[in-house]
C-alpha cells in the first residue's frame, strides 16, 4: 500500500513539473489571457465581431540600446500609466550592435529579448508589434536574406499568439522606390504567411514611412491583413502629411502609426502641442492605431521618460518627460 502510494506521489510529481515547465517555455504562458485575434477590413483594423480597433501604445527604443525596459513590470506599467494596449519591440537591423551587425551570439541574446518581450506583453494583456527596425540601412533589401529568416522564425514561434503582429521594414529611406520596397515586402510576407496564415503584417513606406498616397496606388495584393504604416513627428510633419494619408485612406489603404512623437523628426527640439493635437484628432477619426516612441530616458525630446529618471518600471507621474506627460492626458 505505501509503495502504491509513493508511486502515486512520484508520478503526480511529475506531471506538475512539466507543467510548470511548459508555463516557462516560449509559449504563451498558461495563466495569460489570450486577446482577440485582429484583422484587416477596408482600412481599419477590426476584432473578431468586426468592429473597429484603434490600438494605442508605446515603442521600445533599439532592444540592444535600452534592453532594460523590456521588463513584466515595465509592460504592466505601460499598460497602468499611458493606458496602452500595444508595446513595439524595435529590434535595429544595423544600427546600435543591430541584428544584423553583430554576431551569431548577439543575433540569439535579441532573439531571446523578443521572447521575453513576447511573453510579457501577452501575460501584461498587450499587442506586440516585432519591429523590423531599419534606418541608416535604408533600403531594406539590404539585410533581405536575414529578414526572411528571421520573419520565418518569428512567424513559426508566435503563430498560435494572437496578439504578435510583424512590421517587416520601418522607415526605408535614401530614395527607395516604393516598387523596391514591395519587391522585398512580398519575399517577407511569403515567408510569414509560410507559417502563419492570419496574422496582421505592417508595410513600411517610402521616405521614412511618410509615401502612403505612392503606396496607395499600387498595393501589394493577394493577401490579408497587410497595413502599411505612416510615420509622423508633429514638429515637421503637419497637415500636407495628413492630406497624404488622407488620399491613401480614399484609395482603401490601411494604415497604421507605427511610431510618432509631437517633437521634430530628428527626435529633438521643442514639442509642437497645437500639432501634435491635430493629428489626435486625424486619427481618432479615422481609427488609426498609434505606437508613441519611444520608452527610454534617452537625452532627446521625443523620450517618454526623464533623463534623470533611472528607474525601468514603477514610474510616477514626476518620472515622465514633457512628451511623456503629454502622451499620458490623451490616453
Amino acid at each position: 500500500m505505501k509503495k502504491t502510494l509513493a508511486w502515486k506521489l512520484f508520478f503526480t510529481s511529475c506531471l506538475l513539473l512539466i507543467a510548470l515547465k511548459g508555463m516557462t517555455s516560449n509559449c504563451t504562458p498558461v495563466h495569460a489571457a489570450k486577446l482577440p485575434a485582429l484583422k484587416v477590413e477596408g482600412t481599419r483594423l477590426v476584432n473578431t465581431k468586426g468592429r473597429p480597433v484603434q490600438l494605442k501604445g508605446v515603442s521600445t527604443h533599439g532592444l540592444s540600446w535600452f534592453p532594460g525596459y523590456v521588463d513584466q513590470k515595465a509592460f504592466k506599467d505601460i499598460k497602468k500609466i499611458w493606458k496602452a494596449d500595444a508595446v513595439r519591440l524595435a529590434l535595429y537591423t544595423s544600427d546600435y550592435n543591430g541584428y544584423c551587425s553583430g554576431d551569431a551570439a548577439n543575433r540569439s541574446a535579441l532573439e531571446q529579448r523578443i521572447d521575453k518581450g513576447v511573453q510579457y506583453a501577452t501575460k501584461a494583456g498587450l499587442y506586440v508589434i516585432i519591429d523590423w527596425h531599419i534606418l541608416s540601412d535604408g533600403n531594406p533589401r539590404t539585410y533581405e536574406k536575414q529578414a526572411v529568416r528571421f520573419f520565418k522564425k518569428m512567424a513559426s514561434r508566435y503563430k498560435d499568439h494572437t496578439n504578435v503582429l510583424y512590421e517587416i521594414c520601418n522607415e526605408p529611406n535614401g530614395g527607395t522606390s516604393w516598387n523596391t520596397i514591395k519587391t522585398y515586402a512580398k519575399k517577407v510576407i511569403r515567408a510569414i504567411r509560410a507559417q502563419d496564415k492570419n496574422g496582421v503584417i505592417l508595410i513600411g513606406t517610402p521616405q521614412w514611412s511618410q509615401d502612403v498616397d505612392i503606396a496607395a496606388s499600387s498595393p501589394i495584393k493577394g493577401y490579408k491583413n497587410l497595413m502599411y504604416t505612416l510615420h509622423f513627428y508633429a514638429g515637421t510633419h503637419g497637415a500636407y502629411l495628413r492630406d497624404k494619408a488622407k488620399t491613401a485612406l480614399d484609395k482603401k489603404l490601411p494604415l497604421f502609426v507605427s511610431e510618432f512623437g509631437i517633437c521634430d523628426a530628428s527626435g529633438t527640439g521643442s514639442l509642437n502641442k497645437k500639432e501634435g493635437a491635430q493629428w489626435m484628432r486625424f486619427l481618432k477619426k479615422h481609427k488609426i492605431s498609434y505606437i508613441g516612441w519611444n520608452l527610454s530616458n534617452k537625452q532627446e525630446s521625443s523620450a517618454l521618460l526623464r533623463p534623470s529618471c533611472q528607474k525601468t518600471s514603477g514610474w510616477k507621474k514626476a518620472d515622465l518627460s514633457p512628451w511623456g506627460k503629454w502622451l499620458l492626458k490623451r490616453s
